[in-house]
């Protein structure tokens, strides 16, 4: 690695964005809209449907096999039934208001809990205990504490990571093959330069261009909404960071090899409407099938909102979200590596 070559590709693809003025406002354009009609038409209300864990069930067991859950609760409308294998698994979702209440389906009446900041938990409560039967109206309350949070609190750092997973794959992949495409790539072959310093160049100038256009979007968008922010700025920074990184990288591996402008578009919108859809940007991925949340745990962009929301609404330290971290890296210096072995300088 020769870093002031490295340095001059990274300020001559710097000056190329800053010159592009539609790019360069659009990408402060787009996520601040996004969060601004977001905003404006929920209001800081919470989603309407409501969730209701159950445990102990077992893998395969059906959920009200054997059960003591009153009917007339069983066959409620607009009631999704989520399983846990356990108490300690369910009190931690309820926590994070993942689900609305948490029932102990042997004895329902001698076991359910509740977060009591959870507007939606309030509600789902009323329609269980009127579900009981006048022998069971003793029901046992427990209370989990935990902070109430708005529905755009929760949204917000996924429109951020939406849109730095956008401007990464889109910045770097799709880029670095038009430059393939109308030669340019292959007069820089003349050059003393390599792929990798040529690659690092491209994804360290998308992430300077990322965090920059990170930081101003939060500013402003800040000032409007007030965005509830428990833990370190800085752990959260630095989670933003290592999650662009991995999504340039990723974006680098289509760059190895591409040349046709339209199959990278197909490509990346094969990959980025997906992880978009199962990343939980716009909404928790509890209750889904198990091999959906874990093919939605194959993304790097799953990993940095799991991290950025831990900090952001529980205040958790970077040594709680370590794994999460260490995935993030582990998926940037793979990708970068295999895209540095992959690329051809030629079409």
């Amino acid at each position: 690695m020769n870093f002031p070559r490295m340095w001059a590709m990274f300020v001559a693809r710097n000056y190329e964005f800053f010159r592009d003025r539609a790019a360069f406002g659009w990408n402060f354009a787009f996520p601040f809209l996004i969060i601004l009609g977001f905003g404006f038409i929920f209001g800081g209300r919470e989603y309407q449907e409501f969730k209701v864990g159950l445990f102990p069930i077992a893998a395969g067991n059906e959920f009200f096999q054997k059960s003591s859950i009153p009917l007339a609760f069983q066959t409620g409308k607009y009631l999704e039934f989520i399983p846990f294998t356990d108490l300690r698994s369910g009190e931690e979702k309820l926590r994070h208001q993942k689900i609305d209440i948490l029932i102990d389906r042997h004895d329902p009446a001698h076991g359910y809990w509740i977060n009591d900041s959870s507007p939606k938990g309030y509600i789902v409560e009323q329609l269980f205990l009127a579900s009981l039967t006048k022998g069971q109206t003793e029901a046992k309350k427990q209370v989990i504490q935990g902070l109430q949070v708005r529905y755009i609190d929760w949204l917000f750092p996924g429109i951020l990571a939406m849109n730095m997973m956008f401007s990464a794959l889109w910045g770097v992949g799709y880029v670095v093959v038009r430059y393939r495409k109308n030669g340019t790539l292959k007069r820089l072959k003349a050059t003393p330069l390599t792929a990798l310093e040529y690659l690092s160049a491209q994804m360290f100038s998308r992430i300077f261009l990322l965090m920059f256009t990170l930081a101003v979007v939060w500013l402003g968008s800040d000032l409007i909404f007030h965005f509830q922010v428990l833990g370190s700025y800085a752990a959260l920074a630095f989670v933003f960071f290592l999650g662009g990184l991995s999504l340039c990288a990723m974006g680098l591996i289509l760059a190895a090899r591409g040349t046709s402008e339209e199959f990278t578009s197909g490509i990346l919108n094969f990959i980025t409407w997906p992880m978009m859809f199962l990343s939980e940007v716009w909404f928790s991925m509890e209750g889904a099938p198990g091999w959906l949340q874990n093919l939605a745990n194959a993304f790097p962009l799953t990993h940095l909102l799991t991290a950025a929301r831990k900090i952001m609404n529980d205040g958790a330290s970077l040594s709680e979200v370590s794994t999460e971290c260490f995935f993030m890296t582990l998926v940037t210096v793979v990708s970068l590596l295999l895209a540095a072995y992959l690329f051809s300088w030629n079409e």
